[in-house]
Protein backbone atom coordinates (compact mmCIF):
# COMPACT_ATOMS: atom_id res chain seq x y z
CA UNK A 1 0.00 0.00 0.00
CA UNK A 2 1.43 3.60 -1.04
CA UNK A 3 1.92 6.10 2.05
CA UNK A 4 -0.10 8.86 1.96
CA UNK A 5 -1.04 12.13 4.16
CA UNK A 6 -4.81 12.59 3.67
CA UNK A 7 -5.42 16.55 3.59
CA UNK A 8 -8.90 16.16 2.59
CA UNK A 9 -12.50 13.88 3.40
CA UNK A 10 -12.94 11.82 0.01
CA UNK A 11 -16.28 13.19 -0.48
CA UNK A 12 -17.37 16.27 -2.77
CA UNK A 13 -20.03 16.35 -0.52
CA UNK A 14 -20.63 19.30 1.71
CA UNK A 15 -18.90 17.82 4.54
CA UNK A 16 -15.90 18.98 6.87
CA UNK A 17 -14.01 17.59 9.64
CA UNK A 18 -13.42 19.65 12.77
CA UNK A 19 -10.01 19.22 14.50
CA UNK A 20 -7.86 20.79 17.32
CA UNK A 21 -4.14 20.27 18.36
CA UNK A 22 -3.42 19.83 21.73
CA UNK A 23 0.50 20.43 21.60
CA UNK A 24 2.63 20.42 24.58
CA UNK A 25 6.21 19.97 24.62
CA UNK A 26 8.60 19.34 26.98
CA UNK A 27 9.02 22.22 29.66
CA UNK A 28 6.00 23.59 28.04
CA UNK A 29 2.67 22.77 30.21
CA UNK A 30 -0.48 23.44 28.10
CA UNK A 31 -3.99 23.02 29.44
CA UNK A 32 -7.55 22.36 27.22
CA UNK A 33 -9.19 25.85 26.32
CA UNK A 34 -12.11 25.89 27.91
CA UNK A 35 -13.82 28.71 25.86
CA UNK A 36 -13.36 26.39 23.02
CA UNK A 37 -15.15 23.35 25.15
CA UNK A 38 -18.14 25.29 25.71
CA UNK A 39 -18.60 26.67 21.72
CA UNK A 40 -18.43 23.06 20.88
CA UNK A 41 -20.59 21.74 23.73
CA UNK A 42 -23.61 24.13 23.07
CA UNK A 43 -22.85 23.20 19.07
CA UNK A 44 -23.43 19.82 19.54
CA UNK A 45 -21.06 18.82 16.51
CA UNK A 46 -18.49 16.18 16.52
CA UNK A 47 -14.97 16.66 16.81
CA UNK A 48 -11.20 15.07 16.85
CA UNK A 49 -8.52 16.49 19.20
CA UNK A 50 -4.95 15.36 18.09
CA UNK A 51 -3.14 15.05 21.76
CA UNK A 52 0.70 14.13 22.27
CA UNK A 53 1.16 11.72 25.26
CA UNK A 54 2.50 14.73 27.20
CA UNK A 55 -0.59 16.71 26.70
CA UNK A 56 -2.76 13.63 27.36
CA UNK A 57 -0.98 12.84 30.60
CA UNK A 58 -1.55 16.22 32.05
CA UNK A 59 -5.24 16.88 30.87
CA UNK A 60 -6.22 13.31 31.67
CA UNK A 61 -9.16 13.44 33.26
CA UNK A 62 -11.18 15.93 31.43
CA UNK A 63 -9.93 14.01 28.27
CA UNK A 64 -11.44 11.19 30.01
CA UNK A 65 -14.79 12.83 30.69
CA UNK A 66 -14.70 14.62 27.00
CA UNK A 67 -13.98 11.06 25.53
CA UNK A 68 -17.48 9.82 26.77
CA UNK A 69 -19.28 11.70 24.04
CA UNK A 70 -19.57 10.24 21.01
CA UNK A 71 -18.88 13.25 19.01
CA UNK A 72 -15.20 13.13 20.18
CA UNK A 73 -12.35 11.35 19.29
CA UNK A 74 -8.96 12.06 20.57
CA UNK A 75 -5.66 10.92 18.23
CA UNK A 76 -2.48 10.65 18.23
CA UNK A 77 -0.12 13.89 17.87
CA UNK A 78 3.41 12.76 19.20
CA UNK A 79 4.74 12.27 22.64
CA UNK A 80 6.12 15.43 23.25
CA UNK A 81 5.71 17.53 19.69
CA UNK A 82 9.33 17.36 18.41
CA UNK A 83 9.31 19.62 15.43
CA UNK A 84 10.90 17.83 12.70
CA UNK A 85 10.43 13.88 13.22
CA UNK A 86 11.77 13.19 10.08
CA UNK A 87 15.58 14.34 11.78
CA UNK A 88 14.60 11.42 14.43
CA UNK A 89 15.90 7.92 13.74
CA UNK A 90 12.91 5.59 13.40
CA UNK A 91 13.42 3.96 16.88
CA UNK A 92 12.78 7.40 18.12
CA UNK A 93 9.78 7.81 15.90
CA UNK A 94 8.18 4.66 16.97
CA UNK A 95 8.92 5.54 20.68
CA UNK A 96 6.91 9.27 19.60
CA UNK A 97 4.02 7.15 18.78
CA UNK A 98 3.76 4.46 20.99
CA UNK A 99 3.66 6.64 24.20
CA UNK A 100 1.59 8.95 22.99
CA UNK A 101 -0.89 6.02 22.22
CA UNK A 102 -0.17 4.37 25.55
CA UNK A 103 -0.90 7.42 27.43
CA UNK A 104 -4.11 8.59 25.05
CA UNK A 105 -5.62 4.96 25.48
CA UNK A 106 -4.98 5.42 29.92
CA UNK A 107 -6.93 8.58 29.83
CA UNK A 108 -9.73 7.90 27.41
CA UNK A 109 -9.93 4.18 27.12
CA UNK A 110 -9.46 3.78 23.22
CA UNK A 111 -6.44 3.62 21.27
CA UNK A 112 -5.93 6.46 18.57
CA UNK A 113 -6.59 5.35 15.32
CA UNK A 114 -5.05 8.43 13.54
CA UNK A 115 -1.69 10.67 13.49
CA UNK A 116 -0.70 13.83 12.96
CA UNK A 117 2.79 14.94 12.52
CA UNK A 118 3.87 18.23 14.38
CA UNK A 119 4.11 21.43 12.26
CA UNK A 120 3.16 18.95 9.48
CA UNK A 121 6.81 17.90 9.18
CA UNK A 122 7.86 14.33 7.79
CA UNK A 123 9.75 12.88 4.43
CA UNK A 124 9.09 9.07 3.11
CA UNK A 125 10.60 7.07 5.66
CA UNK A 126 9.34 8.65 8.56
CA UNK A 127 5.83 8.53 7.24
CA UNK A 128 6.52 4.48 6.31
CA UNK A 129 7.65 4.19 10.03
CA UNK A 130 4.35 5.77 11.44
CA UNK A 131 2.26 4.11 8.80
CA UNK A 132 4.11 0.55 10.07
CA UNK A 133 2.43 1.33 13.69
CA UNK A 134 -1.22 0.71 12.58
CA UNK A 135 -1.75 4.63 12.00
CA UNK A 136 -3.55 6.50 9.35
CA UNK A 137 -1.82 9.93 8.50
CA UNK A 138 -4.39 13.22 8.90
CA UNK A 139 -3.32 16.43 8.32
CA UNK A 140 -5.24 19.61 7.11
CA UNK A 141 -6.75 21.10 4.12
CA UNK A 142 -5.24 24.50 4.79
CA UNK A 143 -3.96 26.11 8.01
CA UNK A 144 -5.95 28.37 9.88
CA UNK A 145 -3.05 30.06 11.33
CA UNK A 146 -5.00 30.54 14.87
CA UNK A 147 -1.91 31.03 17.03
CA UNK A 148 -0.45 33.18 14.74
CA UNK A 149 0.45 36.38 17.11
CA UNK A 150 -2.25 39.48 16.73
CA UNK A 151 -4.44 37.10 14.66
CA UNK A 152 -8.12 38.43 15.36
CA UNK A 153 -11.90 36.57 15.56
CA UNK A 154 -12.59 38.39 12.70
CA UNK A 155 -9.75 37.88 10.71
CA UNK A 156 -9.62 33.56 11.81
CA UNK A 157 -13.20 33.50 10.56
CA UNK A 158 -13.02 35.30 7.18
CA UNK A 159 -10.23 33.19 6.48
CA UNK A 160 -11.35 29.83 7.43
CA UNK A 161 -14.94 30.80 5.63
CA UNK A 162 -13.32 31.94 2.45
CA UNK A 163 -11.21 28.61 2.36
CA UNK A 164 -13.46 26.14 3.07
CA UNK A 165 -14.54 23.63 0.79
CA UNK A 166 -16.41 20.17 0.49
CA UNK A 167 -14.36 17.68 2.08
CA UNK A 168 -12.14 20.18 3.89
CA UNK A 169 -10.40 18.92 7.12
CA UNK A 170 -10.33 22.04 9.35
CA UNK A 171 -7.40 23.12 12.06
CA UNK A 172 -6.99 24.62 14.73
CA UNK A 173 -5.91 24.53 18.97
CA UNK A 174 -7.12 23.96 21.48
CA UNK A 175 -4.75 24.18 23.92
CA UNK A 176 -4.68 27.50 25.31
CA UNK A 177 -2.55 28.89 22.28
CA UNK A 178 -4.80 30.35 20.49
CA UNK A 179 -6.90 32.79 22.04
CA UNK A 180 -8.85 34.01 18.69
CA UNK A 181 -10.36 30.67 18.03
CA UNK A 182 -13.44 30.06 20.81
CA UNK A 183 -14.62 34.04 20.41
CA UNK A 184 -14.65 32.97 16.15
CA UNK A 185 -16.12 29.43 16.35
CA UNK A 186 -19.27 29.88 16.77
CA UNK A 187 -19.45 32.37 14.12
CA UNK A 188 -17.42 29.67 11.74
CA UNK A 189 -19.71 27.00 12.72
CA UNK A 190 -23.35 28.98 12.64
CA UNK A 191 -21.67 30.01 8.99
CA UNK A 192 -20.94 26.63 7.53
CA UNK A 193 -24.11 25.43 9.00
CA UNK A 194 -26.28 28.10 6.92
CA UNK A 195 -24.22 27.08 3.69
CA UNK A 196 -25.65 23.65 4.19
CA UNK A 197 -22.28 22.13 5.29
CA UNK A 198 -22.59 19.12 8.06
CA UNK A 199 -19.58 17.80 10.46
CA UNK A 200 -18.49 14.42 10.07
CA UNK A 201 -16.00 12.50 12.63
CA UNK A 202 -12.93 11.44 11.01
CA UNK A 203 -13.94 7.27 11.67
CA UNK A 204 -17.08 8.20 9.81
CA UNK A 205 -15.50 9.08 6.48
CA UNK A 206 -12.37 7.64 6.12
CA UNK A 207 -12.11 3.51 5.31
Amino acid sequence: MRAEVIEWLPTTDKVVALTFDACEAKGAPAYLDQTILKVLEAEKVPYTIFATGLFARRNAAELRHLSTSPLVRVENHSLDHPQHMERLDAQAVRRQVEEADEAIEAATGRKPRFFRFPAGNYDAATLSTVEATGHKIVHWTFASGDPARGTTPEHLTDWVLSKTRPGSILIFHVNQRAPATGPALTGILTELKRRGYRFAQLDEVLP
